[in-house]
């Protein structure tokens, strides 16, 4: 299997550069969120807010007004929680074109508690206008970028960084509102998300060996969350339907099928 490293870095970099409008904000997190790369490449299209999201949110609706498509970088837990009055009222309600990015969603985190994002999901999908992706291997990240680029609205990407798996193949690149078909079965449909679909493609292999027959399908849109594919591949399960995500089961993916 191949595994790249700071795979969004390098895409950024390349995707944005016949972007002029593209800009990046970063709030004391360059580094981390893999940013670094657009810093160097674009310092005049580089803007760091330090410890302060809700006045890097509101400043990214501002410029969204004016003809920038602004790509906030920070860890996940940080754009909701420290900022969900300025992402409602300046960036979703306006329906602005904002890209929020969102590093170590869920419990992949050092930080402890503080840092977990696990119900970002949840609330993001309650807020007008939001668009809610999740990457889920390279392919992906490589992708995602240009899978999303028309959609007129705010965006909130739940992002991989460092080491990450090739899952699927380069000649299948991500499609907004399409779940991916990874296995066809009867006895059981399984949906995934994000880090948990390699886990869950593992499970698949060693439970077809002991005849259990599973329909696996990976999803990297939570929300609009209305694929045709995902409700046939629920109403075909003859044993029931298991969801995997890194997330909580309240007002996630689970609670959305």
């Amino acid at each position: 299997m191949e595994i790249l490293s700071k795979v969004h870095a390098t895409n950024l970099v390349n995707w944005a550069k016949d972007k002029p409008q593209v800009l990046v904000l970063s709030a004391d997190l360059t580094s981390s969120t893999e940013i670094d790369y657009f810093q160097k490449a674009y310092p005049q299209r580089f803007f760091s807010f330090g410890l302060a999201e809700a006045n890097m949110m509101s400043a990214a609706g501002g410029l969204a007004r004016e003809g920038f498509i602004p790509f906030i970088h920070t860890f996940a837990v940080f754009i909701y929680r420290r900022a969900f009055d300025q992402l409602v009222d300046s960036v979703a309600y306006p329906n602005l074109p904002v890209r929020m990015v969102g590093f170590l969603p869920g419990i992949t985190t050092p930080g402890g508690i503080t840092h977990q994002a696990i119900e970002d999901v949840a609330l993001l999908r309650a807020v007008p206008n939001m668009t809610i992706v999740e990457v889920g291997d390279v392919t992906e990240i490589e992708t995602i970028l240009d899978g999303t680029h028309d959609v007129p609205g705010p965006i909130y990407f739940r992002m991989l960084r460092g080491e990450v798996s090739r899952l699927f193949d380069k000649s299948e690149p991500f499609k907004l509102n399409t779940a991916r078909q990874l296995s066809r079965g009867s006895d059981i449909t399984l949906l995934s998300s994000g880090i948990c679909t390699e886990e869950a493609m593992r499970a698949t292999t060693v439970l077809k060996q002991r005849g259990v027959s599973i329909q696996h399908l990976h999803i990297s849109t939570h929300k609009p969350y209305d694929d045709p594919a995902v409700i046939q591949a629920c109403a075909e399960a003859r044993l029931g339907v298991i969801t995997m995500e890194n997330h909580t089961i309240i007002g996630g993916m689970g609670s959305a099928t």
